[in-house]
C-alpha cells in the first residue's frame, strides 16, 4: 500500500511532489537514496530555475529532484564559476583539436531515431545500462526531450555523422549540463571534455555566470571527473564552497547571494 499521496508544495510556481520513497542507489553500491520528485506546477522562468539550481536541484524531464538521502551525503552539487576558471592544458588541447574536426549545431532538444541509436549504443558499450534494456522513443523523450525550463540540445558531428548529444538548461545566470551521451568510436577525441568546454564557451558569449555540472561523488567514478575542472564550487552542507588548483576548499563558503 502506497504510504504516502501527491501532495502540492509551497514554491513559486507551487509544485507537485510526486514521488518519495527510498530506493537503490544509481551510484554507489549497497546504499539507498531517496530523491523526491517535484513537478512545477508551469513552465519555469529563467530567474525561477536560477534559484532552483543554486538550493541543488536538477532536472529530468518535467521532474525536479534534490537527494535527500538520510544516511549518506556522497552527492555533492557542484558548478564552474565561468569568470574564474582556468583550462589546464590537456583541457586545451581537446578543445583546440576538436574545433579543428567538430561541427557543433545548437537547438531545440528533438525526438529522432538516430539519437534513440547513439544514446542506447552508448549506454551499452560503456556499461552504463544497469537494467539491461534499451530505451524508445517514449523513454527518450520523457527524459531527454520533455522539460519545465528553457532547455536546448548541442549535436556535434564529425563529417556529417552524429558522434555526440548534450542537453542543456539555461537559467537567468547560468548554463546546466542536463546528458551528454557519444558514439564510442570518438572516445579519442574526448567528446565529454570538448563539449563542457564548448558549453563554458557559450555561457562566456551570453554573459553566464556559471555552468553546472550536476552531482559530483568522489566514490563515483563516472561521476568524479567533474573535480579535473578548476576551480570550482560544491555545494556541501548548505553552503557552496570553492575549491582551488590545489582541490582544498577555500574558506569562507561562497556567499548564498551568488
Amino acid at each position: 500500500m502506497m504510504r504516502w499521496r501527491p501532495r502540492l508544495l509551497a514554491a513559486d510556481p507551487p509544485e507537485l511532489l510526486v514521488y518519495d520513497e527510498a530506493t537503490v542507489c544509481p551510484y554507489l553500491q549497497g546504499r539507498d537514496a531517496r530523491m523526491p520528485l517535484r513537478v512545477p506546477t508551469r513552465m519555469l522562468t529563467p530567474q525561477e530555475f536560477a534559484e532552483r539550481l543554486r538550493v541543488g536541484d536538477r532536472r529530468q524531464g518535467v521532474l525536479l529532484y534534490r537527494t535527500s538521502c538520510p544516511t549518506c551525503q556522497a552527492c555533492e552539487p557542484i558548478r564552474i564559476d565561468v569568470e574564474r576558471f582556468v583550462a589546464d592544458k590537456t583541457q586545451r588541447r581537446v578543445y583546440r583539436r576538436g574545433l579543428g574536426r567538430i561541427d557543433v549545431e545548437i537547438g531545440p532538444p528533438e525526438l529522432t531515431p538516430e539519437k534513440v541509436a547513439l544514446y542506447n549504443r552508448h549506454k551499452a558499450e560503456r556499461d552504463l545500462n544497469a537494467d539491461g534494456h534499451d530505451i524508445d522513443e517514449v523513454g527518450y523523450r520523457a527524459f531527454l526531450v520533455d522539460t519545465c525550463c528553457e532547455s536546448f540540445e548541442i549535436r556535434y558531428r564529425v563529417d556529417g555523422r552524429l558522434i555526440g548529444v548534450a542537453v542543456v538548461d539555461r537559467a537567468e545566470d547560468a548554463l546546466s549540463a542536463v546528458y551528454f551521451y557519444f558514439d564510442p568510436d570518438f572516445e579519442p577525441l574526448s567528446p565529454g571534455v570538448f563539449s563542457i568546454m564548448k558549453q563554458l564557451e557559450l555561457c562566456r558569449a551570453w554573459g553566464l555566470r556559471y555552468l553546472y555540472l550536476g552531482l559530483y561523488i568522489r566514490e563515483c567514478p563516472s561521476m568524479a571527473y567533474k573535480a579535473r575542472y578548476l576551480p570550482h564550487e560544491r555545494r556541501i552542507a548548505g553552503r557552496w564552497r570553492r575549491f582551488d588548483r590545489a582541490g582544498a576548499a577555500v574558506e569562507p563558503p561562497v556567499s548564498e547571494e551568488t
